[in-house]
């Protein structure tokens, strides 16, 4: 068979060649070219910018949290401290597997699950390159069984920090209150600049009252790192400005001398300086210790103190809402006298009952026999019923109102710790707003004695006691005069509340025996639950929880006031037997700087 023969044309692959060699070095010269700008332009056009990117990498600008003021006491008694503590806190960035490290950690150092269930609460609030402490208050040995092995755990560092302690624990905590970890609520609320690296603030009391004084301000310094993020040298400091400390108007010991009496009891204590409304002693019973909430406190722990039928996490004084009972009666008797509806020795008869015209229904007095013939002084000091119950059917609870109102019942009165509620004053207008329902007679009837839907807290009955000891000055919260009652109106009933502890027939007349000095009181009882017309109260059969309270309003001395207080004891039965004998107690330790059991 015959075969083909292929001949090469030499010149022509020898051009193809060329015209490859001549692509290819074009491409290459194109991209050597590409690669010489971008190196212009990183290292001489962009080079200022690199320099900053570089210089960030190794330089970090880190806050400095300030030092937290401290709390102190009139005389100097510290409330609330800054105690060092070591905690264990780890960088979830920098920690592969979080959970296999909290376990070997476990093995060097004690971490119960409530302290793991903590840490991971923590970590959904914090940033991934934010440290998140997993034990707190580490003792010496636990530091020192980390330190030989802290190589083997990246990302874990024991931190030496400042924590909040409170000395004084429960006598002072619904004062105080308490400092707690910052939460998304709390950051939307604060200066975030001023917060950087600060980990707890005020949660309530005068912690959070005076949270802007007590904090400072931050600082910062420029540190050098290496690749791990270690610190390797500060560049430049700017220090922060420590928290002022500050100091209350609370005397630690009459408020222990308040906390002891109300041991064991439901109920509150305030006393306040009449002359210029200073808190001398602030006391809700029964109360709990802050400093577990400090750093945050376990599941168990805080469930039990909600789920309480004592309810120790409620400020009682600010926030406890009662009938003011016949404590109320001395504000009605200044209101008696200024409009006229009563003269000073006229009398009412005291049946033990009484009636409005033209219905059967009793009303009945607190004395089953009555009081008989009664005036303005004796119906004060014996706490007559009958009286008010006229008394009030003549004021009209239009007048009710406005006697109430002018001594701050119904409104804050503007103290200086958050929570405060404004109690209710009832009136004839709100009722048709609220309820859509008339006022009708028998209403005004009961509040004349301070029933029915007339409630306070306990600072409203302090600072009125001390606008009455003050003849008409209200202290708090605007330093403004209850000017429309005359002078003379003032010392009448100031003189029957003398009577009330000093007077042959005082209901609280125990407690003022052999008083070196003379006090103005009032004692109140404030019912619970209503007794049928036909039925008698009968205290061994009804429940501890819907007995009567028990109050007293009171100040010293007489004369020239130094203290105010009102005493509230939650089904302490009869305010002369519960309340009465707490207020001498108070007045004997403050005046005498003594305590007594007389009474």
């Amino acid at each position: 068979m015959p075969v083909d023969f292929v001949f090469k044309d030499r010149a022509e692959e020898s051009r193809l060649v060329k015209r490859r060699v001549f692509v290819a070095g074009v491409i290459v010269i194109l991209l050597m070219s590409l690669v010489v700008l971008r190196l212009v332009y990183l290292q001489v056009l962009k080079h200022d910018h690199f320099i900053t990117l570089s210089q960030n990498n190794r330089v970090k600008i880190l806050p400095i949290p300030p030092i937290r003021g401290l709390i102190y006491s009139r005389d100097g008694v510290l409330l609330a401290e800054n105690q060092p503590a070591f905690s264990l806190e780890i960088i979830p960035e920098r920690v592969e597997n979080l959970d296999v490290v909290i376990k070997e950690l476990a093995g060097l150092i004690s971490i119960q699950e409530e302290d793991i269930n903590r840490f991971h609460r923590l970590l959904i609030e914090k940033r991934r390159f934010e440290s998140v402490p997993l034990r707190y208050n580490l003792d010496e040995l636990e530091v020192a069984r980390f330190s030989v092995k802290k190589h083997l755990f990246p990302g874990v560092e024991v931190i030496a920090r400042l924590y909040r302690r409170y000395p004084l624990k429960a006598e002072t905590s619904h004062v105080i209150g308490y400092v707690g970890r910052i939460d998304d609520t709390d950051m939307s609320q604060l200066d975030t600049s001023n917060y950087l690296g600060t980990t707890h603030t005020g949660k309530f009391g005068v912690e959070k009252a005076y949270e802007d004084l007590l904090h400072g301000e931050v600082g910062y310094q420029q540190v050098e790192v290496n690749a791990q993020g270690r610190i390797l040298r500060i560049l430049e400091r700017t220090p922060p400005e420590p928290g002022k400390n500050i100091y209350l108007t609370l005397d630690v010991s009459l408020q222990k001398v308040a906390a002891d009496a109300l041991q064991g009891k439901r109920g509150a204590i305030v006393a306040i300086d009449p002359n210029n409304g200073d808190v001398l002693a602030l006391v809700s019973s029964p109360s709990f210790d802050p400093n577990p909430f400090v750093n945050g406190i376990d599941t168990k722990s805080y469930q039990e103190l909600l789920e309480s039928k004592a309810t120790p996490l409620i400020n009682r004084v600010l926030q406890g809402k009662y009938p003011p009972g016949s404590s109320i009666k001395p504000f009605f008797g200044i209101a008696a006298l200024t409009f006229g509806v009563r003269q000073l020795n006229q009398e009412t008869w005291c049946p033990g009952w009484y009636s409005l015209k033209g219905s059967e229904h009793r009303y009945r007095d607190w004395k089953k026999g009555g009081h008989g013939h009664m005036n303005l002084k004796n119906a004060i000091t014996q706490s007559c019923d009958v009286y008010f119950y006229s008394l009030a059917n003549d004021l009209g609870i239009t007048r009710i109102h406005k006697v109430l109102t002018d001594f701050g019942f119904g409104s804050k009165t503007g103290i200086d710790i958050s929570g405060e509620v404004p109690g209710l004053v009832p009136s004839a207008e709100c009722k048709r707003e609220v309820y859509h329902q008339p006022w009708f007679p028998g209403e005004t009837l009961i509040a004349g004695i301070g029933q029915g839907s007339t409630l306070v807290t306990p600072i409203q009955l302090a600072t009125a006691t001390a606008t009455l000891a003050n003849h008409g000055k209200l202290i708090s919260p605007h330093n403004r005069q209850v000017s429309i009652y005359d002078l003379s109106h003032w010392n009448e009933v100031i003189n029957a509340m003398i009577d009330v502890v000093h007077g042959d027939r005082g209901t609280a007349r125990q407690s003022g025996l052999n008083a070196p000095y003379k006090f103005a009181g009032k004692t109140g009882t404030a019912q619970v639950i209503g007794v049928a017309q036909d039925e008698q109260y009968k205290k061994e059969e009804i429940p501890e929880e819907l007995q009567d309270h028990a109050l007293f309003i009171a100040f010293a001395p007489a004369d020239a006031p130094k203290i105010a207080v009102a005493i509230i004891v939650e089904n302490g039965g009869s305010g002369s037997r519960s309340a009465a004998p707490i207020a001498r107690q108070l007045f004997d330790h403050y005046l005498l700087n003594q305590h007594s059991d007389s009474g």
